[in-house]
């Protein structure tokens, strides 16, 4: 199955950081990590290619293009990060499917939130470049989001 090739690769790299951290956290630094590079890459090819540093015209709404590269970028590692979560890193987890899947999507939902306002923040305010403002950002987030993904998405439900 592909959920146990891709946990053998990942522990294959855990002894050396055995001292330092649980399993669990290596499997969230390693998935989390690659769903971060992946969506700082979406992000850069959205903002810099498919929208060419241009606003993204709705008809309705136009969004800057920062913006939109923001929601492009989230859209897939919303899919990727919580197949990752669910089926490598919190596989302890007793909740239901659908409630992780909600509580993720709350999660998720909060984080792309607080993205959007410290991005908003860093290039309206600020004048920072858009992708150091986010890659600041995402370094806030991913924080926040392990804690809460720990505690409340993929939380173990004690046995009653």
């Amino acid at each position: 199955m592909a959920k146990d090739k891709v946990i053998s690769f990942i522990d294959f790299f855990y002894p050396p950081f055995r001292k330092f951290m649980p399993e669990q956290t290596f499997r969230y630094a390693v998935c989390g990590g690659t769903n971060t590079v992946l969506g700082l890459l979406l992000y850069f090819v959205s903002y810099q290619y498919i929208l060419k540093e241009q606003n993204l015209d709705l008809g309705f709404f136009a969004f800057k293009p920062h913006m939109a590269a923001l929601f492009i970028s989230f859209c897939f590692n919303f899919v990727v990060g919580f197949l990752l979560m669910k089926y490598v890193v919190f596989v302890d987890s007793n909740l239901r499917g659908r409630i992780q899947l909600f509580r993720y999507f709350l999660a998720f939902a909060i984080n792309l939130l607080l993205n959007y306002i410290l991005l908003k923040l860093f290039v309206e305010v600020l004048h920072m470049n858009a992708l150091l403002s986010q890659f600041i950002t995402t370094c806030i987030v991913v924080t926040i989001s392990y804690l809460s993904q720990k505690h409340f998405t993929f939380k173990v439900k004690p046995e009653a």
